[in-house]
């Protein structure tokens, strides 16, 4: 993806993780922070807030990325524009290393639905717009009855200028659910166990899908979470972020997590994950 608009994103020491690198989460942050500057640099900084929303997001981790003074390159290129959406490409570089790329598909939309551009909104697009080759399919899921199952609380900090959950929070969500996804028992998170068997789990790539907002309020959401497919050094997760007094499905992932040693090597995932898979087993749509 050469040209295109280039943001340059200053990295926090508070971006770090557990493991001493940008938390796979942040990386999101950092393309909404590309993606503000890119439209608030032309015609169509109008369309920021209540008039964009986030339908989709693909992240591909192709590195960590360690805390430097130096801050963290997004190049923002247009791909395939519609009536009413827009796809977002993105590779995100430090220090002159390719360290993830990305796909995001935003929604034109008024009082919350969606509307088409004017014909000067989606020329301004139209003019930037360039082929964007398309990051490898992960396949269709949805969790099973057997999925596990985390309550969560939304955090007043997790909203947004518009008052409701911001997209990058659902990337967190889903990490504090699948964290407690150890089928060895619940006395040990799955970092715990990793941690205390020398191995670590890497982030590689991560799809969401918003369906619908999530607010603020005292009663917990629920992530649930199924094993999709475990192979040699890997294994791929779905979750869901439901509303559990209404059944709504808000949003679904897929994460491919890859099981590594205190290097960040690929080892063999060890067997719990694959007592996992019978345990919670996901259902292939597709």
């Amino acid at each position: 993806m050469s040209g295109g608009f280039i943001a340059q994103v200053p990295l926090r020491w508070s971006d770090l993780d557990a493991q001493g690198h940008v938390n796979n989460a942040l990386v999101a942050d950092y393309l909404q922070e590309a993606r503000v500057d890119f439209l608030l640099s032309g015609d169509n900084a109008h369309l920021l807030g209540s008039s964009t929303i986030v339908v989709s997001h693909q992240v591909e981790f192709l590195r960590p990325i360690r805390f430097s003074a130096r801050p963290v390159e997004v190049a923002v290129r247009v791909g395939q524009v519609g009536a009413a959406t827009i796809n977002l490409g993105y590779k995100v570089r430090h220090d002159d290393e390719l360290a993830a790329r990305a796909r995001t598909q935003l929604a034109i939309v008024r009082s919350g639905r969606p509307r088409r551009m004017t014909p000067a909104e989606r020329e301004w697009f139209a003019s930037r717009s360039l082929p964007l080759g398309p990051l490898r399919d992960l396949g269709q899921w949805t969790v099973g009855e057997q999925a596990h199952s985390y309550d969560l609380r939304v955090r007043w900090s997790d909203l947004d200028p518009y008052r409701h959950v911001n997209n990058v929070r659902a990337f967190d969500f889903v990490a504090e659910a699948r964290n407690r996804l150890n089928p060895d028992g619940e006395q040990l998170t799955r970092m715990e166990a990793a941690a205390a068997a020398s191995q670590t789990w890497m982030v590689a790539r991560q799809d969401v899908r918003y369906l619908a907002e999530i607010t603020h309020r005292l009663e917990p959401y629920r992530v649930r979470t199924g094993y999709a497919a475990v192979g040699r050094t890997s294994m791929t997760l779905v979750a869901q972020i439901e509303d559990p007094l209404d059944g709504r499905v808000l949003v679904r992932t897929t994460t491919v997590l890859v099981c590594g040693d205190a290097e960040g090597n690929p080892i063999p995932v060890p067997d719990s994950v694959r007592r996992g898979l019978e345990r919670w087993p996901a259902t292939r749509l597709d």
